[in-house]
This record gives structure tokens, sequence and C-alpha cells, in this order.
């Protein structure tokens, strides 16, 4: 077994898979982070339908910078409302705006039909076992990466 070559193949893969791109309306990180939001509005949990700068942070195991910047972004595009509690010490909310709500359901309508489509032709059973293949893979990985001292909560991106 070359270790090398295999790390090699599956970082190509995964940089691949990640690239995949249902529709130019919004990258991969912009729905997540407004699945997140739509999420914490509909559950109606003890925010208030407020997600906070920091939810999104740790949802999506990024720094708070690379979260406000994502915001800042869809906060430009009139997706998302960016709001401060009292004088902004108390933290930064965001909330989904109609236009984003709009935009947001046509993507994961795509996203739907695409997925229904390649489950039908890589079977169920198969996406199943893969993606607890690579949930195992992952804890391996950052398990490795925290023993060899590669990772710490303030670079994880």
């Amino acid at each position: 077994m070359d270790a090398l070559k295999l790390g090699n193949e599956l970082t190509t893969r995964r940089y691949l898979f990640n690239k995949v791109q249902v529709s130019k309306a919004l990258n991969v990180p912009d729905y997540i982070a407004m699945r997140i939001i739509m999420g914490t509005e509909e559950s109606g949990d003890i925010y208030d339908g407020r997600t906070y700068l920091t939810d999104i942070s740790d949802k999506m195991q990024i720094t708070i910078r690379q979260a406000s910047k994502m915001i800042s972004g869809l906060k430009d595009r009139g997706l998302v409302k960016w709001v401060h509690d009292g004088n902004g010490s108390e933290g930064t909310y965001v909330t989904i705006t109609e236009s984003g709500r709009q935009l947001f359901l046509q993507q994961e309508k795509m996203i739907k039909e695409f997925y229904e489509k390649v489950i039908e032709k890589f079977g169920e059973d198969n996406l199943v076992q893969l993606l607890n293949l690579m949930k195992q893979l992952e804890t391996y990985m950052e398990s490795e990466m925290e023993e060899m001292g590669l990772v710490d909560d303030e670079t994880v991106e």
C-alpha cells in the first residue's frame, strides 16, 4: 500500500466532490449557511428564529471571521439581514429575507431533484454505506490531525 498515492487520490476526490455545484445561484458554503439559518427560523427555538454568527461558525467549523465574510456577502446580495443585539456586545444574529427564502427554496428543489437522480443510479444503500464510511474516515483523519498537532480551534476551515 502506498499511503502517499492513496492520500493524494483521496484529497483529489474530496476536492472534486466539493466542487459539485447544482446551481450557480448559491455556492455550497452559502447554501449550508442559509440552511442553518432556515433551520433555526423553522425550529422556533429559544433564540426566536435568530441565528447567531457563532452558531454558523460552530456548525460549519469555520472561524468567526470567515463566517462574518460569508454573511456579509449574503447580506450584500439581499439574502439575509444582519442585526446586532443591543449595542453589538451581546452578539450579532442573522435572519433570512424573503428573497433569500425564495432563492434557498429554489436551490433546495434543484438539489433534491439532482440527488434523487444520483441516488436512483448509485443506489440508496450504496450512498448510506458511503456516507457512513466517510464519517468514520473523517473521525480517523481528525484524530490523526489532532495527534500530529496540525489543527487547533482557530485554524479549522
